[in-house]
């Protein structure tokens, strides 16, 4: 099909009007909030998409998209166009094989940093190295490993309804960030687990599973410790007179060094943040990123 009836297809006309859209939370400027979710934005645009992209930036903040569900591999949406039937959306990103989500458990568990942080519902940016050295990057490395498909009669990739589906997304990376993860293709009740459950082979400690652990929150709503205090929680506690002889001494074994992470040459880019538009964006960090890490290997 030519560019000019392609074209007439993606003018077809206002979109319909939706009651109950998810509208993106962002009125205007950049979306996205967390580093894990600019990070997506950032990738897609650096697979110059990014003026495709903000076809579908209004599109997110009216509410056309009608349904968003992430699944491992598959996240597929119901976008309100023009035409009175909503458009199907899927976008595909292979999900992690056991194997490899495996190997990427034991690392994490492997690290206290890694695991309090998670356990504590948060992502730290270092997360990336971690994935990318275990052999599973986060975000993908070539358009080509996306798979973009919507049911519009528009043939651009991205069209406006997939466009504003990467929007959503990201805003739904931001409200919860195992979301992502659950994409690769590891729930956060399961993730959780399986770290507790390694970390309690390695220290003795009898692990608390996620289940029983939202039972909990259920019964005491208003008492449920959060962040570095719900993973002391779960430590066996004694008397105070049992225990004077070791009250200096750390709860669990500490290695015979703290961890260290290493870190890549682009550590300074991911501290700074994006350029301004003016200079290039986002895209222009993606080029510097790999620019560094080619240096730097």
């Amino acid at each position: 099909m030519s560019q000019s009836a392609t074209g007439r297809f993606a003018d077809y006309g206002r979109p319909r009007r939706v009651e109950g859209g998810l509208k993106a939370r962002s009125t205007r400027g950049a979306i996205g909030r967390s580093w894990w979710s600019r990070r997506f934005l950032e990738v897609l645009e650096s697979f110059a998409l990014g003026t495709r992209l903000t076809r579908g930036r209004s599109y997110a903040r009216a509410g056309q998209v009608v349904r968003l569900d992430i699944a491992p591999g598959a996240v597929t949406a119901v976008v309100q166009g023009s035409r009175p039937r909503p458009y199907d959306v899927h976008i595909g990103l292979p999900p992690f094989p056991a194997e490899l989500w495996d190997r990427v458990e034991a690392e994490l568990a492997a690290q206290a940093f890694f695991s309090a942080r998670l356990l504590a519902g948060d992502l730290p940016a270092e997360l990336e190295e971690l994935f990318a050295a275990a052999g599973a990057p986060l975000f993908p490395a070539a358009v080509d490993e996306l798979t973009q498909r919507c049911s519009c009669p528009d043939f651009a990739v991205p069209c406006k309804h997939l466009a504003a589906t990467f929007y959503l997304l990201a805003e739904a990376f931001d409200a919860d960030p195992f979301a992502l993860l659950h994409w690769r293709g590891r729930a956060r009740a399961e993730l959780l687990d399986r770290l507790r459950s390694l970390r309690a082979a390695a220290t003795g400690v009898t692990p608390v599973s996620a289940t029983e652990d939202a039972a909990t929150d259920a019964d005491a709503a208003d008492l449920t410790p959060v962040g570095a205090a719900r993973v002391l929680a779960a430590l066996p506690q004694a008397p105070l007179a049992e225990a004077v002889d070791r009250f200096w001494l750390p709860p669990v074994p500490l290695p015979d060094r703290p961890p260290s992470l290493a870190t890549g040459p682009d550590l300074l880019l991911r501290q700074l943040g994006p350029p301004a538009p003016a200079i290039g964006g986002p895209g222009l960090l993606e080029r510097l990123r790999r620019a560094y890490r080619a240096f730097g290997g």
